[in-house]
């Protein structure tokens, strides 16, 4: 390529020094040169001018083959284009399509024209630009001269086709700055929805085989021995590919007592007695247990001889299915031991068992059972279950039904600890009882079994902690937790149907005098004196709570402040006028009460109670012994005081 210059710079030259020759001889009379000199010059210049002439005309000859060879392999590259069964496209730096051939243009559903009236981005999958842009700029940076990847382009439709790319930069040839690209895009998407198919087979077949827990084998003689799956190895604990290789390894991993069976299987089949290899053995997993094993094989490829060329078989571990059954066996060897074991238990065991047929009529009775209704086994058996058992809710009275209400309904185990038994003679006790269906293996009803027991003690205790869990010790008023839950319940009353109560915050004055002169005992039987005096003041309805200490609070169901304002004097007053003495010595005390409405938009409760604390911290300000009534909340200046901080 480079022949061109160097001619045409070498005409140049002796052009250059042929003019040169002439002016010389021209203006050599002035130099007044000898007649000699004169004619060298003369003929020098005429020869160098002749050379000149020569060459020029080789050049205009070898531009003229240049042009031809040019044209002929533009047009070989034309025809190449056009006849090419791969899709060819020249790109432009911007990624303007600059030509493209009828096969890429096919390819993608585009007439020629239209095609190259886009750019290459356009017609690029979404997922498969950054690919296209990252090739981009490193073409024009220099870092590559060439590429080739696989990518997606949008056809004319708008579906993916798959394409894989190879192609190259053109460069200019003096500067090296990048022109444009030369790509040939070959359709591979038949092969990469083939690819695509392969795999999504080969994963449901290995899942397939991985959930079931199968392992597969493979005996391939030319290929120098077994293969295992990946799912076979590790069902003995190895790595893949640790045990391929020796097609005899697997019999040496047989628990010996198994070893000489599989062997003679084995045997039988390669010389072809059996249709197929089964057996159910043992083998050693690699930290040493045994493994209970179910092997399936058949020999597929055999020589001229009948010898064993190929063979494929799957694995799969039965361990949980040969426990089941050696569990089995061991439940049917001592069923008949335990029937009897049972039926002594239900005879001396401490709940009362009762057992129905599918029509309700009793069938075992134990003498718990007969000692709690007070019916003897012998007269209940055959009788219909209300005869003897008479089971009613604690709370409603209504009787518990203990049978499906409707054919085919299923009954499903309950249990009930607030059941009463009612007895022949209508005496009661409370009893715990679990009712449980009995269903034989297609799943039909065929009876009941009643357990319950004498649970009238319990029941009692159950009571009694309950009391004592929401009420204070000492003065059986409310406790602290109860009475916050009862109020929050009035708050969202409050919250969802108007309404409102009032709160009062109760705390004694003068009470520490009481329990630093007479003790603890003094105080303690102080405050049961003021508890009495705040219910004897107050409605039934009203709720009473000791907060703690010396502390009480009040909720007055009547909603009407002047009532909230009454009832707080007369509370004020019944403590003060008690007559209190401890070991000959009188006590006055007296009390300071802060009073808050409960509803709607004032708060929660520990905002309400808050308030209250704060209004009662005022009425001792004002000289204790008073009523401070809370502000509204759109008065109040100041944050209230959360609950912990104010109780």
């Amino acid at each position: 390529m480079n022949a061109p210059r160097t001619g045409k710079r070498a005409v140049l030259v002796l052009m250059t020094a042929g003019i040169v020759a002439v002016a010389a001889s021209i203006l050599a009379p002035g130099f007044q040169l000898s007649v000699e000199a004169l004619r060298v010059c003369l003929q020098l210049s005429i020869a160098v001018i002749g050379a000149s002439l020569f060459l020029f005309a080789l050049f205009i000859r070898r531009i003229a083959d240049d042009h031809r060879q040019i044209a002929e392999s533009e047009q070989r590259f034309r025809r190449a284009m056009e006849d090419s069964a791969i899709g060819v496209a020249i790109v432009g730096l911007d990624g303007r399509i600059v030509q493209t051939n009828p096969a890429f243009a096919a390819m993608l559903g585009y007439s020629r024209a239209e095609i190259e009236a886009m750019t290459f981005f356009q017609i690029t999958h979404p997922d498969d630009l950054q690919l296209g842009r990252e090739t981009m700029v490193a073409l024009k940076e220099g870092k590559i001269d060439s590429f080739h990847f696989e990518k997606r382009y949008l056809k004319k439709d708008g579906t993916p086709v798959w394409a894989q790319l190879a192609g190259s930069v053109i460069r200019e040839e003096e500067t090296g700055k990048p022109l444009y690209l030369v790509s040939q895009i070959e359709d591979i998407d038949a092969r990469k929805q083939a690819e695509a198919r392969i795999a999504e087979a080969e994963t449901r077949w290995n899942f397939a085989l991985t959930s079931a827990g199968q392992g597969v084998w493979s005996l391939d003689m030319r290929k120098g021995g077994t293969t295992y799956s990946e799912t076979w190895v590790r069902m003995l604990g190895y790595d893949d590919g640790e045990l391929d290789g020796d097609p005899d390894l697997w019999l040496t991993m047989i628990h010996p007592d198994d070893r000489g069976r599989v062997a003679e299987a084995d045997r039988a089949h390669l010389a072809g007695e059996t249709p197929f290899f089964e057996a159910e053995f043992r083998m050693r997993h690699k930290d040493g247990h045994w493994v209970w094993i179910l092997d399936r094989g058949k020999a597929i490829e055999r020589d001229g001889e009948g010898r064993l060329i190929r063979a494929i078989g799957s694995l799969t571990d039965i361990t949980q299915r040969k426990q089941a059954e050696e569990r089995l066996k061991v439940s049917a060897a001592m069923l008949a031991d335990e029937k009897e074991r049972l039926r002594v238990t239900l005879q001396s065991i401490g709940d009362a068992v009762i057992c129905t047929d599918a029509a309700n009529r009793i069938t075992f009775m134990n003498p718990i059972a007969e000692k709690l209704t007070g019916i003897a086994a012998a007269e209940a058996l055959g009788k219909t279950l209300g005869h003897v058992y008479w089971a009613v809710d604690e709370e409603t009275g209504q009787r518990i039904g203990l049978t499906p209400s409707s054919a085919g309904e299923r009954l499903y185990s309950d249990q009930n600890t607030r059941a009463v038994l009612v007895r022949g003679d209508d005496t009661r006790c409370s009893i715990r009882q679990v009712v449980s269906p009995i269903m034989n293996d297609r799943n039909e009803f065929c009876g009941l079994v009643i357990v319950f027991q004498d649970f009238t003690d319990a029941r009692a205790l159950q009571r009694q902690l309950a009391y004592a869990a929401a009420h204070d010790a000492l003065t059986g008023l409310a406790n602290r937790s109860s009475f916050i839950r009862t109020m929050e319940e009035l708050v969202d009353q409050c919250r969802l149907n108007g309404g409102e109560h009032q709160f009062l915050f109760v705390d004694l004055d003068h009470f520490k005098a009481v329990n630093d002169t007479g003790g603890h005992a003094a105080g303690d039987a102080l405050l049961k004196r003021v508890a009495d005096a705040i219910r004897n003041v107050l409605e039934p309805d009203d709720i009473v709570a000791r907060l703690g200490g010396d502390e009480f609070a009040v909720i007055l169901k009547s909603g009407a402040p002047a009532s909230g304002s009454v009832a707080a004097r007369s509370v004020i007053d019944a403590i003060r006028n008690l007559d209190f003495s401890w070991d000959g010595r009188p006590h006055s005390i007296g009390a300071s009460i802060g009073l808050a409405p409960i509803r709607a938009g004032y708060g929660e409760v520990d905002e309400i109670i808050a308030r209250a604390d704060a209004a009662c911290y005022a009425a001792k300000a004002a000289g204790r012994g008073c009523v401070s009534a809370a502000p509204d909340e759109d008065m109040m200046e100041e944050t209230v005081t959360p609950l912990a901080a104010a109780s």
